[in-house]
Order: structure tokens, then C-alpha cells, then sequence
């Protein structure tokens, strides 16, 4: 039995994954370095900041001396876009609401900073409906590793199969899965409805899903 819901927030309930690509690259382009479209979406996408930049010491050569100062930017330029373009959507609104008088628990596991996640919900009129918020500070691996969702499993005091997980990256889904939670697969913040949220969690009820 479902007994609590967790989203991923980036692309899943705000269309973020735009404004991390640019505040990186306009970060890493301070110091002669860049992400392209292609790799963004094919490797990087997903994966919280200090990940990148590890890949890119890695792969690229980017003096590992300069990540603190490169994610301290990055996260400076991220909640700079927010602030501006972070607007409430009714269908999420409308979508926590009726889960929340379904009577279950909401949660949200990003690889994101707790500050980016809190401004991004806050300014979206989401914030007051979850119960815990995970971000990429509250544990040691981010994902892929399951353990995001496995702390916010424990925080919201039920077990991971009773959770349904909204995922739309490889990185969430495989940390969701290994996890042992449910999993609903959305495209991009549009399929986050509660017609939608309703089926699934239909079907998990029924089987597993």
C-alpha cells in the first residue's frame, strides 16, 4: 500500500534543468571551461554539481582547486533565475493538495542544494505541502545511489515500497528502483497531474508497479 509520495523537483515539478546548464556554464566559463548541450543532456544531466566538476577535472582538466569556488558561483547564478523565473503552476498546486487530503505523506529528493530547493519550491507555492525535504547535503551519495531515497523513506517513518517516486532522469529512476520504491516516469513537469498521480497510484495498489 502507497503510503507516501516523493518527488524529484528538477524537471519534475519545476522546469529547472535549464537554469542549472546555464548558471554552470556561465560559472565555468570564468575559467575557460564548458559543458555543451549534448553532454549536458546525455551525462551530466541529473547529477548534482560537485559531480560535474569532478567529471571535469577528470575529463576536461579543470584544476580541482577551483570547485568550491565554481559550485559557490553556480549556486549564486541558479537562485538568481529562480528568483526570476520561478513561477507557481495550479496543476501542481492543485496535484500536492488532493495527495495531501488522500492522506498521504509528501516528500521531495533532489540533487540539489537545500537553498536552491527551498527557493525554487517557496517561490512555486509548494513548499508547505511536504512533510521532509532531502537535498544532496543530506547525504553522503547522491544519485543514483539509493540513498536519497532511502532517508526520505525513513524521515517520513514508512518503508520504501510504500513509496511511489515521480522521476524523469536515469540517475532518480535507478536510485528510486534500487531503492525499492515505486516508480512513476514523467516526461517533463506537464505530466505531473493529479489525474495522473491517481492512475499510478491505482496500479501500484493492484500490482506492483
Amino acid at each position: 500500500m502507497i503510503k507516501a509520495v516523493i518527488f524529484d523537483m528538477d524537471g519534475v515539478l519545476i522546469d529547472a534543468k535549464e537554469w542549472h546548464y546555464e548558471a554552470l556554464n556561465r560559472a565555468l566559463a570564468l575559467f575557460g571551461f564548458t559543458i555543451s548541450r549534448y553532454d549536458h543532456l546525455i551525462t551530466f544531466d541529473g547529477l548534482p554539481t560537485r559531480k560535474k566538476l569532478e567529471m571535469l577535472t577528470r575529463e576536461q582538466g579543470l584544476p580541482a582547486g577551483l570547485h568550491s569556488l565554481i559550485n559557490e558561483l553556480k549556486q549564486q547564478y541558479t537562485l538568481e533565475l529562480a528568483t526570476t523565473r520561478c513561477r507557481p503552476l495550479f496543476q501542481h498546486e492543485y496535484t500536492l493538495a488532493q495527495i495531501k487530503s488522500a492522506g498521504l505523506l509528501l516528500g521531495v529528493a533532489s540533487n540539489s542544494v537545500r537553498s536552491s530547493i527551498e527557493t525554487m519550491l517557496g517561490k512555486a507555492r509548494l513548499l508547505s505541502y511536504f512533510d521532509t525535504i532531502v537535498s544532496n547535503q543530506d547525504v553522503r551519495r547522491p544519485k543514483p545511489d539509493p540513498e536519497m531515497y532511502l532517508t526520505a523513506a525513513a524521515r517520513l517513518g514508512v518503508a520504501p515500497e510504500e513509496c511511489l517516486v515521480v522521476e524523469d532522469n536515469h540517475h532518480g529512476i535507478t536510485a528510486a528502483e534500487v531503492a525499492g520504491a515505486h516508480v512513476m516516469v514523467v516526461g517533463g513537469i506537464a505530466d505531473v497531474t493529479w489525474p495522473n498521480l491517481q492512475k499510478h497510484l491505482a496500479v501500484c495498489t493492484l500490482s506492483p508497479c
